[in-house]
């Protein structure tokens, strides 16, 4: 099952196709004498003790408060009630509040369970599971939070940094992004400051919502307000963001921001704008970054290689990428199933997908296992090289081997078939993305329906056969 067809062989044996610098790595064990040529499956087990959690149902299954202490009672007056368990209050509070319509409930809920159960003094783990759910109502407010943290203090239970933690993580976890930053000035105003941790946290919500300028003032204002700078994290998270919107010269102000407050950027901040710019196929520029990286005595490590390997092959630039693999043995690193995907895309790229494919068997003797992607990109290569009978050997190996098909490797595939007038092949293959769940019915469909009217379309004017 899963081996390379015959046709496939010759490509893979060629001397002409296979990759000149591949001797330049030490070879590595392979972790079985039999290559494998599709992903390696692992069983979908759970824990036993996650598998027991899921299975247990929750104890209140209405919101209705009068049902609720009804059921507790019930509870308390059976024959073996668990009242000596100290974790008993708590943990019928916590499937009573993750159901309760208002926080109001859930406050009411614990007041009869004290006044039921005299011994039990509620502390502040009790309140916290008040707070985690207090952003249950379908309205926004911090009237929930402030109820709480009311009760807190009147039971003599000081808020503390986890307070704050928990109660800005509900928050941000029903879209409060505003509140949050409310409740953050309020609780290092009135009762402690929060730690980094939940600025950095906030932050990153922050930066996924609002302005970038938001976030800046919210930065500066707690610096100037409270005395909270932001660290290593902070700017990490602010540097990540940036390169996701592409703008980069930004990204590299902030480095240099970075060691004006005494900081050095680390592999991870260097690796994530060089994906910046690879992201936008500017390979020269991720290496420029990889040469300061150096400079500033921060050694790279494999996602180092593979982002500028991938960046490289992105743009076309497959021979530069390819003598990094040596730097990459010279440093103790060995490529792995990103490298080679990165490697073969760049090929196809270039229309080489014969080379791409010697590259796949050269992967698996080396004990690497493809991936899914690995497959779909060069079935794509494959079909962009209109090298089609090869494409549909190749599309029965992965068919085999039950890989899905990805978007793109779909549609070009799907087209390259109706191209040839073979559309009875191109419903099979969409027969087969809908079963294997590869993309949704509507998807498959409609790549389908509107690869057919181009189809129409181009013999109408004499484009196809």
């Amino acid at each position: 099952m899963g081996k390379i067809p015959p046709s496939f062989r010759s490509a893979l044996t060629n001397p002409n196709l296979r990759n000149p610098s591949s001797s330049l790595i030490p070879p590595q064990t392979p972790s079985s004498s039999k290559p494998h040529h599709f992903p390696k499956k692992t069983p979908s087990r759970k824990p036993p003790k996650l598998q027991q959690q899921q299975q247990q149902q929750p104890l209140f299954k209405s919101p209705n408060l009068e049902d609720a202490k009804t059921l507790f009672d019930s509870i308390i007056h059976s024959n073996n009630p668990p009242t000596t368990d100290p974790r008993f209050p708590n943990s019928l509070l916590q499937s009573y509040a993750s159901v309760a319509t208002t926080t109001r409930d859930s406050i009411s809920f614990l007041r009869h369970i004290t006044k039921t159960l005299p011994s039990f003094s509620p502390d502040r783990s009790t309140y916290h599971i008040l707070l985690s759910h207090s952003c249950n109502s379908p309205i926004p407010s911090l009237s929930p939070i402030h109820q709480t943290l009311n009760l807190m203090l009147t039971h003599g239970v000081s808020p503390d940094k986890s307070t704050a933690d928990i109660a800005v993580r509900a928050l941000c976890s029903s879209g409060q992004f505003d509140h949050a930053v409310e409740l953050f000035k309020e609780f290092a105003s009135k009762h402690c400051s929060p730690d980094t941790y939940t600025f950095n946290f906030l932050v990153k919500h922050l930066c996924k919502s609002r302005a970038l300028s938001t976030v800046y003032s919210f930065i500066d204002e707690m610096r100037a307000n409270f005395g909270m700078k932001p660290d290593l994290v902070t700017y990490t998270i602010l540097i990540d963001n940036v390169c996701n919107t592409k703008n980069l010269r930004e990204a590299l102000r902030l480095v240099s921001v970075l060691h004006e407050e005494g900081f050095k950027p680390d592999c991870f901040v260097y690796n994530t704008i060089m994906k910046g710019y690879c992201v936008l196929s500017r390979g020269s520029e991720a290496i420029e970054v990889y040469n300061k990286m150096k400079e500033e005595g921060v050694e790279p490590d494999l996602v180092t290689y593979n982002t500028l390997i991938f960046g490289l092959s992105k743009s076309g630039r497959v021979m530069e990428a390819k003598k990094l693999l040596r730097v990459m043995a010279e440093n103790g690193y060995f490529p792995d199933e990103v490298t080679y995907t990165s490697l073969m895309n760049g090929m196809c790229r270039k229309g080489d997908a014969l080379a791409a494919m010697a590259l796949l068997g050269e992967m698996e003797a080396k004990g690497c296992s493809p991936t899914s992607c690995t497959y779909n990109t060069l079935l794509h290569g494959l079909c962009k090289s209109r090298l089609l009978e090869k494409a549909v050997e190749f599309y029965g190996v992965m068919k085999l081997g039950g890989l899905k098909l990805e978007t793109a490797s779909y549609a070009t595939f799907v087209r390259a078939l109706c191209r040839e007038g073979r559309i009875a092949e191109a419903y099979e293959v969409f027969d087969y993305a809908v079963e294997s769940k590869s993309l949704t019915d509507v998807a498959a469909y409609s790549t389908l329906e509107s690869t057919l009217k181009w189809l129409k379309k181009a013999k109408e004017q004499g484009l196809a056969v």
